[in-house]
């Protein structure tokens, strides 16, 4: 019979299987147990809004509001209206702020549309509402 020589070196294949299918159950696991949830930011102190600002109300479906200043009452508006509207509000007031409000169940993409929008029309003092806490139904302007 024949000696067996004797190994004097450890077989690593399949503990590299094992970690190979770790690392795929670890791949296709992570992505399903990330949660989707933003938390935003509250602001403690808010500036009072210019007084005479123009307010823009983005309502959760998307349509527009005006308001040419805080005591008057809002009007709805399309695009081309609002921006035809705040025309005639800034040959008044070169100077003229205006305050976005978006509703909170308005999408972010709606919000930075409008926004996109005004800023394309050469408006640089544009600011957004926010409130004072995350359960304040109404709030403050930043001032722009």
């Amino acid at each position: 019979m024949a000696k067996r020589k004797l190994m004097n070196q450890m077989n690593v294949v399949p503990y590299i299987d094992v970690m190979l299918v770790l690392l795929v159950i670890f791949m296709v696991t992570a992505p399903m147990i990330q949660l989707g949830n933003v938390e935003l930011p509250s602001v403690g102190n808010l500036p009072a809004p210019p007084s005479q600002a123009a307010i823009v109300i983005v309502r959760a479906d998307g349509s527009l509001a005006l308001k040419p200043n805080p005591a008057a009452p809002e009007k709805n508006v399309d695009g081309p209206t609002l921006l035809r509207e705040l025309q005639a509000l800034k040959a008044k007031d070169p100077n003229l702020a205006i305050v976005v409000a978006g509703d909170r169940r308005a999408t972010y993409e709606k919000i930075m549309d409008t926004l996109d929008r005004l800023r394309n029309e050469g408006y640089t003092r544009i600011s957004l509402q926010t409130s004072s806490s995350p359960r304040s139904p109404t709030g403050g302007a930043t001032a722009p």
